[in-house]
């Protein structure tokens, strides 16, 4: 419906460097804006909606270091890669523990760009498909988890038991269920809190790079290696390394990383020199590791070194009694983020709510009500802001988009109203119901924020020249507000 593009901000001083990126990212079919220092890096990040940022360390005003603090306190899911230089390696190094998602060293190929641009954005896209749980200051809640219902109950005994120990952790569970949260937990009620938090998405990385990615590389240990680059490992020593879809970890790399584990010890690809840290490991899977195991692709020896401790997550149809909990949190999450005054849920909603089976678990969850916050004109969330497929029974909730009162676009019953005629085919039909659906949901970002076109463009999740290109071809006007 909206741009596919990835949005990419690029963020440097030296306007050849901007220039040259920009142009390889928007080859490789990425939305790329430019600032040329940190302070207006920031600006645009506080106005527009991005996916990733590419951004050098060393700049007057706001320096790369700043600007990922900010940033990252912001939107703690952004994908930052900083640049640097080969004097300041161990600066970037401290990016990385700070939260940065990587780093590359001048000079570097368009190669390495690419790679690290893409691994970036996959990890961020699993990162969105997978929970999003509450947040971790949430009040009233314990260990950063809304719910009392017996399972949590039964999952804050076991956190309590096990957060501050060296020992290993399998979290387990649906996609959706908060195993990134969990595993957040434990690392910050530990001892280990004020050192690194790393985490991997394994199923984010190639296969062929997934070495390098956690044990690091030597200068000139393959194609591209410029530069010696530590690997996950050795960025969490000290602290918590979150292994997350470790399933997906290729059979042949296992027994690497079982070594690792018994021995606190490893090489870097193409290094001789043996490195040793001490890592506490937390690895997470929504898959079966013993299916796995039985068709030969999961080894069963590091299967029985990383379930040490096993945790269960519950999906969320098994602990419906929380709903109305997390209802109660993310109506008050949107409200503050969409500048909504919606104060309760009716009866009949929060019933439907609390009996739906949630397939998509708590993400699928937290889309709903942002949705159903951000169409709803009333006091109430009621039935008719809840998406069609909910109410039909559908299981795929988070497909529909329910438009009560379009103005003639939808029926009675929320579906869309198309004509058919003898002329028009499917794809005709579609393209048309299309058109108008798009339609009504730009129109109604840009009454949510009062014509704004830069605050749209963040509410929809697409740029600001995404958002005016679309206006343009709806036949949309921008207003005078638009023109901060």
């Amino acid at each position: 419906m909206f741009p596919e593009k990835k949005q990419v901000l690029v963020v440097d001083d030296e306007p050849n460097l901007r220039k040259i990126l920009a142009a390889q990212l928007s080859r490789d079919g990425y939305d790329v804006s430019t600032a040329e220092d940190g302070e207006q890096g920031l600006t645009f990040l506080r106005e527009n909606h991005v996916d990733l940022v590419i951004t050098d360390l060393k700049m007057p005003k706001v320096d790369g270091m700043t600007l990922l603090k900010e940033a990252l306190r912001e939107n703690p899911e952004l994908p930052i890669v900083m640049i640097t230089a080969h004097g300041t390696v161990d600066t970037a190094v401290e990016a990385l523990k700070t939260g940065a998602f990587d780093y590359l060293t001048k000079p570097f190929d368009k190669d390495e760009v690419r790679q690290i641009v893409a691994k970036a954005l996959k990890t961020r896209q699993l990162a969105d498909e997978d929970a999003s749980a509450p947040q971790r200051a949430v009040p009233g809640a314990r260990f950063g988890i809304i719910g009392k219902s017996p399972q949590l109950t039964e999952l804050y005994a076991v956190l309590e038991r096990v957060a501050d120990s060296p020992t290993t952790v399998l979290i387990t569970g649906e996609s959706g269920t908060g195993k990134e949260l969990v595993a957040r937990a434990l690392h910050d009620h530990s001892t280990r809190k004020d050192k690194p938090f790393i985490k991997v998405n394994c199923a984010a990385i190639p296969k062929e790079l997934i070495e390098s990615e956690l044990f690091g590389y030597e200068r000139g240990a393959f194609t591209g290696a410029v530069g010696s680059k530590p690997g996950r490992f050795e960025l969490a020593n000290g602290g918590t390394l979150f292994l997350d879809e470790i399933g997906e970890i290729p059979v042949e790399m296992q027994v690497k990383l079982l070594r690792a584990l018994q021995e606190s010890e490893f090489e870097r690809v193409g290094g001789i020199k043996t490195i040793h840290v001490d890592v506490r490991l937390v690895a997470a899977t929504n898959r079966d590791l013993k299916k796995l195991i039985s068709q030969g692709t999961f080894r069963e020896d590091l299967f029985y070194r990383l379930n040490v401790v096993s945790i269960r997550l519950p999906a969320l149809r098994e602990r419906n009694a929380d709903i109305p909990l997390l209802v109660e949190h993310f109506l008050t999450k949107f409200n503050e983020r969409l500048k909504k005054t919606v104060v309760g849920v009716e009866q009949d909603a929060l019933d439907l709510l609390s009996t739906y089976s949630w397939p998509g678990n708590i993400r699928e969850l937290e889309n709903v009500m942002e949705r159903a916050v951000l169409f709803c004109d009333s006091q109430k969330l009621a039935l008719e802001h809840l998406p069609q497929e909910l109410r039909t029974g559908s299981t795929d909730a988070l497909g529909g988009i329910s438009l009560p009162n379009s103005g003639g676009m939808g029926g009675s019953d929320g579906s869309l109203d198309v004509a058919l005629s003898a002329e028009g085919g499917l794809k005709e039909h579609v393209k048309v119901a299309m058109s108008r659906l798009e339609r009504e949901i730009v129109s109604r970002a840009l009454k949510q924020t009062g014509g704004n076109v830069t605050h749209a463009a963040r509410l929809l999740k697409i740029s600001r020249k995404g958002l005016q290109l679309k206006m343009k071809e709806l036949n949309l006007r921008e207003g005078p507000s638009d023109k901060d």
